[in-house]
């Protein structure tokens, strides 16, 4: 941490909001590499529908990685955007699906959207009471995502509002039942 942060801003505040940031950096471009894995390895009829939904989706995810780690170098900090960074923040398996039905990776990417969405969720209650800007910055990214999510799940979900991957507790899990 530099000897700085933003005004207002105790240094041990601005410390402990960039350590939180930090995880969600790296759970950003975690998440926009699996979806790029995912726009490769998505097959079947509904290809083409998906491979279109997700590139969007690849686009924000990259920006909301820009955002946060730029505000982490307000704070004061070095945002670590490498290949190390994410495994060292990773708290969930890396995806697990190759080639796949569309049905299939939708099914464990509902599961991927469930994580990151409620570690986002984690990180605006933490950073709510010390860092309204960088709560406010993690809301809008929140609001957006979970609208994804939506995206995703109206492809999963039947008429009577059940979801294809319901109660699978893995990615694996969910795409099997999706393709089932």
């Amino acid at each position: 941490m530099g000897k700085f942060t933003v005004p207002g801003l105790s240094e041990k505040d601005g410390e402990r909001v960039a350590e939180v940031l930090q995880e969600r950096l790296s759970a950003y471009n975690d998440l926009h590499l699996t979806l790029k894995h995912i726009h490769w390895n998505v097959v079947g009829p509904n290809f083409i529908g998906v491979h279109e939904m997700i590139d969007p989706q690849v686009e924000l995810v990259r920006s909301y990685a820009d955002d946060v780690a730029e505000r982490i170098a307000a704070l004061g900090a070095s945002p670590q955007g490498t290949p190390g960074a994410i495994e060292k923040h990773r708290t969930w398996d890396d995806y697990s699906v190759g080639r796949d039905s569309a049905q299939a990776h939708l099914a464990a990417l509902d599961l991927v959207y469930d994580g990151l969405i409620a570690g986002n969720r984690k990180a605006i209650s933490e950073v709510g009471e010390l860092d309204p800007i960088t709560e406010d910055l993690l809301i809008g990214q929140t609001g957006q995502l979970e609208k994804f999510q939506w995206f995703v799940r109206a492809h999963l979900e039947n008429a009577s509002g059940s979801l294809a991957n319901s109660g699978a507790a893995t990615e694996r899990k969910a795409a099997d039942k999706a393709r089932a």
